[in-house]
C-alpha cells in the first residue's frame, strides 16, 4: 500500500543514525521537511515505489535515481547522502520504514504529535480547524495535522495520532455490518 507507514528495526537503526546526523549538523528541520517531501512523492509516485522496491533494479541504479531525485528536489545534503547510502546499502525498500521511524523520534524530541486525518473528499479549512481543536482538548498538545482524500473510505473519516487510529469511515462501517450480519 502506498501510504503504509510503519516501522520497523532495520528502520528504526537508520532513522535514528539520520536523525542524530541531522541533529548534530543543525539540518533537522530541513531532513524532516525533505522527508515529508519524499513521503508525498512516495504516495503519488508508483515509478518512485518500483525504483525503491524492486528486487530486479540494482542497487547502484536505485542510488543514482534516489540521489537524482534528491538532487531535483534540492534537498539537503544529509538528506540526499542518507538516500545514496541507504540504496548502496540494499536497504532502498525500508525508506517508508526509516521516514516513520525518524517521525517519532523527532516527535518525541519536539513534544508534536502528528495527526493524519483522511477522508473521502477534501476537508474544508473550519473542518479542518475543528478537527484539530477536538484532538488538542484530547491529547493536551497541538497536533501537527496532514489531510488526505481517499475516496475508497465513502464517507466518514479516519485520523491516525502516533500508533492509534480512530476509523469513523462509511466503509469500515458497511465492513462491520456485513461482518454482523454473516454472522446471524
Amino acid at each position: 500500500m502506498a501510504d503504509d507507514y510503519r516501522t520497523t528495526e532495520v528502520g528504526e537503526r537508520y532513522a535514528q543514525a539520520l536523525f542524530d546526523l541531522a541533529d548534530e549538523t543543525g539540518a533537522l528541520e530541513a531532513v524532516r521537511a525533505d522527508l515529508a517531501s519524499l513521503r508525498a512523492a512516495w504516495n503519488e509516485s508508483a515509478d518512485l515505489r518500483r525504483l525503491a522496491q524492486s528486487p530486479v533494479i540494482a542497487s547502484e541504479d536505485q542510488q543514482k535515481g534516489l540521489v537524482a531525485i534528491a538532487d531535483k528536489a534540492k534537498f539537503n545534503r544529509v538528506t540526499r547522502n542518507f538516500l545514496g547510502l541507504l540504496a548502496q546499502n540494499g536497504r532502498s525498500r525500508d525508506l517508508t520504514a526509516v521516514i516513520a521511524g525518524f517521525d517519532l523520534l523527532y516527535a518525541k524530541k519536539t513534544g508534536v504529535v502528528a495527526a493524519e486525518v483522511v477522508s473521502a473528499q477534501a476537508l474544508t479549512a473550519a473542518q479542518l480547524k475543528s478537527i484539530q481543536s477536538a484532538l488538542r482538548a484530547s491529547l493536551g498538545k497541538d497536533p501537527e495535522m496532514t489531510a488526505r482524500v481517499d475516496p475508497s473510505i465513502l464517507g466518514g473519516l479516519k485520523v491516525k495520532v502516533g500508533s492509534k487510529l480512530f476509523d469513523a469511515s462509511l466503509k469500515t462501517k458497511l465492513d462491520q455490518m456485513k461482518f454482523a450480519l454473516k454472522r446471524a
